[in-house]
This record gives structure tokens, sequence and C-alpha cells, in this order.
């Protein structure tokens, strides 16, 4: 969910649920592009050291690369805790997790069997693409309302009637200078430059 589609502001009450108190952390960070981030670090972790059993016989998943799947996996991992508790820095973890994503296809059993790289470059994307809320209007001129009572009707009377009066000035009188006189002939030198 982006913040576009979020309803505005949760209301901020002092008895709050453990559940109320989660909706309004989760609505300030990019959750859903931090969640897929890190949920993309799991099948690139695990499926290049996962063994698989039929039987007696054992088949190993694991290739040359596997330290590159750990590094690329734990990076995803905490790239997304990052952009939970940092969301300024939002739009370097989702470049971060895409580039991640792509590397991992080669590196990793093709990115974890494409599970993992479905999921970071979509994480990635939502991670860039996520904005805070701006603040309520209302609450925002309330505020002001709060720290100017009475000076924010004087001050905007005041405001007003010097406007009213400056164009009453500028529609008054021509200004002297903009007087048009009479069209004089321009005498030109002997090399033919008007002066």
């Amino acid at each position: 969910m982006s913040s576009a589609t979020v309803p505005p502001w949760p209301q901020q009450e002092s008895q709050a649920t453990p559940w109320e108190r989660f909706h309004t952390w989760r609505h300030t960070r990019p959750f859903w592009g931090g969640l897929l981030a890190i949920l993309a670090g799991g099948p690139i972790l695990y499926f290049p050291y996962f063994h698989l059993k039929l039987g007696q016989l054992t088949m190993a998943m694991s290739t040359t690369a596997g330290a590159g799947s750990l590094v690329i996996g734990v990076l995803l991992i905490a790239l997304g805790l990052t952009a939970w508790f940092q969301p300024l820095v939002r739009v370097f973890c989702g470049v971060a997790t895409t580039i991640l994503s792509l590397i991992s296809i080669p590196v990793s059993n093709f990115g974890g069997f494409l599970i993992g790289f479905l999921l970071g470059l979509v994480g990635g994307g939502l991670l860039v693409s996520w904005a805070p809320l701006k603040a309520e209007p209302a609450v925002a001129d309330a505020e002001f309302a709060a720290e100017q009572p009475e000076q924010g009707v004087q001050s905007e009377q005041g405001v007003l009637a010097h406007e009213v009066h400056e164009v009453h000035e500028a529609h008054e009188a021509p200004a002297a200078d903009t007087q048009v006189s009479p069209a004089q002939p321009q005498a030109a030198d002997p090399e033919g430059h008007f002066r």
C-alpha cells in the first residue's frame, strides 16, 4: 500500500491498544517494502544450504557461490530492517534491494528459484516509491492559530488593507516617467551609427 492510498493520520489517543500503536507505526514508514525485502532474503539464504532427502538419497542444492548467497540474503534482510527503522534512507534501501535481487539470479540458484528475486524486485520498488504522509491541513492550521490567536486576525486585516492601498495608488495616477513624448528623429553620426 503506498502512502497515497492510506487513510489520513490516525487519531492520537493516550489509551491506544498495541494493535493501534502498531497500525500508527506501520503508516509512518515503508512497511510493506521492508517486509518484502526481508522475505526476499529468506529463500536466497536458504536454498544454497538446503539438502533434499528422497528416501536414502540426499541431494544438496549448494553451489560454489554459497558465500555470495549468504551475503546477499543477509544484506536484503538488513536493508528491509533499515527501511523500517530509518525511513529517510528508503530510496537507497530500495535501489540496493533491487540491485541485490538482480545479482542473486546468477549467484544464488536463480535468485532462490525466482521467489527471492521477485519478492526483492517488488519490495525494492515499494521502498523507492514510498513517501511519508503530509500533516493534515486542519491540524497544521489549528496549531498555527493556537500559537497566534489574536495576531492572526489583526495581521490578516492589516495585510489586506495594505494590498488595497497599493492597488489604489497604482491605478490613481500614471507615473511621471511613463509619459509618452513625441517621437524625435535620431541623428546618425558620420559612420552611420545611431545615437
